[in-house]
């Protein structure tokens, strides 16, 4: 199932022909440099199922990010529901991406993010997107900051799923962006 495509990108649901570059990505320690621990084969796998089984039941998920040329997977990003209350309301809904290292600083996440934010609001009737990033991601911020979101201080938080083990990785900071400020670019 093709959800969106671009000029150099196609967002689709997983494939069985992708778990190598989900596992990839998931492991790769540059990739996950802002996360608590990298993910085994078998974790990648399971989490891979649960994610395509999530996008079948709701149309939201991190979805694969392929080349529209070849079809090759490249990384995954979507739309995704929170859960991570009382931080951010029930029904909150995020925009997220991670790349393979070789496909890095070409625009694809850039890209594919602006056209996600337009299927959210058009598509899905959002009325909000955030996206949250430990602050020394400047990648993920920059991007946040190119495709119109803006820094919400007052929403930073603690990610209560970041073991006290790694207090470098707790702190996160929020970017949004509404319907309304989607609409007056």
């Amino acid at each position: 199932m093709i959800v969106l495509e671009t000029a150099r990108l196609r967002i689709r649901n997983w494939r069985e022909t992708d778990r190598p570059l989900f596992a990839e990505i998931n492991a790769d320690p540059k990739v996950m440099e802002f996360f608590p621990r990298r993910r085994s084969r078998q974790e990648s796998d399971a989490l891979m199922d649960e994610v395509r089984h999530r996008i079948s039941e709701t149309g939201l998920g991190f979805f694969a990010l392929a080349l529209r040329d070849t079809d090759e997977p490249i990384g995954f990003l979507g739309l995704a529901r929170t859960d991570l209350e009382p931080f951010l309301p029930d029904g909150t809904v995020e925009i997220g991406w991670r790349l393979a290292v070789r496909f890095w600083r070409q625009g694809y996440v850039t890209e594919a993010s602006q056209a996600m934010l337009r299927h959210g609001f058009e598509t899905h009737g959002l009325a909000e997107i955030v996206s949250f990033a430990v602050p020394s991601n400047t990648r993920s911020t920059a991007v946040m900051q190119r495709i119109g979101m803006r820094r919400d201080p007052a929403r930073d938080f603690e990610h209560p799923r970041v073991p006290d083990t790694a207090p470098q990785l707790k702190h996160h900071v929020l970017y949004a962006i509404s319907r309304k400020e989607w609409l007056a670019r």
